[in-house]
């Protein structure tokens, strides 16, 4: 396993990225979309979650593709971003076709931002806006870090954010992570700058520090953010021919990503969901096999995801939270 050539999920061919963000507003969102419709689906393990047609995912429901996915921030004003991606593709023509009518077919997922110490006394909800800026900007580079969803993203300690990582696996396929990092717990050891997903990381794409040479003791975690005030929310995308069936075993697996980077994981008060999407253009050699390589690397890659967005993370002055590049330098 070896990071693609951007180490970004838009590694895997055809998927496009896009980010918008408001920086007094302290909020933004991020767009997965494609060259054309792709496959999806959905898993939930957050006890908090907020969404948008993720019911539509489930294997037996009528709608195999979709246009694109949503990542918001906002808490429930953050879902109205769909409403900006589904006008954009709209005037793009695509959508799924019912008779002469075209819908397009936008799921998304938001986190909670609001308390982040951004303006947030709009007059007019303004995450549509950010929605279609977001998927105007779609393209295979894009920014990681205090962009997009993650641009007022928090973590226990730190300032989290968008991280986004890939893999390309000896069958050839491609495996990559997006994920808004907003979690209630942390994704660093105790008090030092040691990521959890520190096991995972290629090529010293989140510093190279290693986990710490001793840990902290164990400790009964406390809820620093109230309930509903805490979420990751990330998709998983593969190159490989997978159904809607194959694609929600594939973001089932790619949960244990999570809990590897982020302590505690799947709490009551996170909304923790995973989207797995598939291109579809390269067909299974050996459907066991390449299954079980495919999870395995889903979770790598979403831990290591997670430990990139807040390892790129920016703080300005007036912050609640520091940044990792801040307890870094003070060793």
């Amino acid at each position: 396993m070896k990071p693609g050539p951007r180490n970004l999920i838009t590694d895997v061919a055809g998927l496009r990225v896009g980010n918008a963000q408001d920086a007094e507003l302290r909020s933004g969102v991020t767009v997965l979309t494609g060259d054309a419709p792709f496959t999806a689906s959905v898993h939930v393990m957050g006890g908090a979650p907020g969404t948008r047609d993720t019911d539509l995912l489930a294997p037996d429901k009528l709608v195999s593709q979709v246009d694109a996915l949503v990542l918001s921030g906002g808490s429930g004003f953050g879902v109205a971003a769909c409403d900006g991606v589904m006008a954009g593709l709209a005037a793009d023509g695509r959508g799924f076709a019912v008779g002469e009518a075209r819908v397009p077919i936008v799921p998304g997922a938001i986190l909670f931002d609001l308390l982040n110490g951004g303006k947030k006394d709009w007059r007019e909800n303004p995450y549509p806006e950010l929605g279609l800026r977001a998927y105007k900007a779609a393209a295979s580079e894009f920014a990681i870090g205090s962009e997009g969803a993650g641009t007022g993203a928090m973590t226990a300690r730190l300032w989290g954010g968008l991280g986004s990582a890939s893999a390309v696996l000896e069958n050839g396929m491609t495996v990559g992570a997006l994920v808004a990092v907003n979690a209630l717990g942390s994704a660093t050891v105790g008090e030092t700058a040691h990521f959890w997903a520190a096991p995972w990381e290629l090529e010293r794409e989140f510093g190279g520090l290693g986990l710490p040479s001793e840990f902290p003791a164990a400790a009964e975690p406390l809820p620093f953010k109230r309930p509903g005030e805490a979420t990751t929310i990330a998709i998983v995308a593969t190159d490989a021919n997978l159904d809607k069936a194959g694609l929600q075993r594939l973001a089932t697996v790619a949960h244990d990503g999570l809990a590897r980077a982020l302590v505690p994981s799947h709490t009551p008060l996170d909304g923790d969901l995973v989207f797995a999407a598939s291109t579809g253009a390269r067909p299974l050699q050996d459907p066991v096999a390449d299954s079980f390589w495919l999870g395995h690397a889903a979770a790598s890659v979403l831990a290591r995801a997670i430990a990139r967005a807040v390892f790129t993370a920016r703080s300005r002055p007036d912050d609640r939270r520091a940044c990792w590049r801040d307890i870094a330098k003070r060793g």
